[in-house]
């Protein structure tokens, strides 16, 4: 099973913290893999990649130049978060089932044709809010809360508590 998100048109000045929440969204709840079209960002790709090294697995960060090349080559299925979409919950058990999946999610106006693209338009809910929290619900739904805790590889790990931060190397 491979999960791939799709992030459209990245700017470097407005969408840059964005775009990385939306990574490390990706990461944390289990996603292999993050490509971003709009503007190449060096440092979002860096960063990614060293919070993959120092925090284990094996996510990948990309760019693509065109967004209509990616969703053509794409070998699997399709699911737009969106808030006009339909809800996640009438297509989950569907969606489980697939074998690779790529999520979009929109930065700039998305344009009409992804939801042409798209196998599913989805919403997590009917108001505004943010791609980051779209994602977010998406595959904890996705993956039925079972997401990794610690990932193989890892050089940190942190230690839940009630109150105050913890984080241990890991030998």
């Amino acid at each position: 099973m491979s999960v791939t998100v799709l992030r459209l048109g990245h700017r470097i000045f407005r969408d840059q913290r964005i775009t990385a929440h939306c990574c490390l969204v990706a990461r944390a709840f289990g996603a292999d893999s993050f490509v971003y079209t709009g503007q190449k960002d060096g440092n979002l790709e860096k960063t990614v990649s060293s919070t993959a090294e120092r925090w284990g697995g094996r996510f990948r960060i990309g760019y693509a130049d065109d967004w209509k090349t990616v969703l053509k080559e794409w070998k699997g299925k399709m699911v737009h978060l969106t808030v006009y979409g339909i809800p996640v919950v009438k297509e989950i058990g569907t969606i489980r089932k697939q074998k690779n999946l790529l999520i979009i999610i929109g930065g700039e106006k998305v344009p009409s044709e992804i939801y042409q693209f798209a196998d599913w338009n989805l919403s997590v809910t009917s108001q505004p809010h943010s791609e980051v929290a779209a994602l977010a619900v998406f595959l904890d739904r996705y993956f039925e809360g079972r997401w990794p805790g610690t990932f193989k590889g890892a050089k940190l790990k942190i230690v839940p508590q009630e109150r105050g931060k913890k984080v241990e190397k890991i030998k």
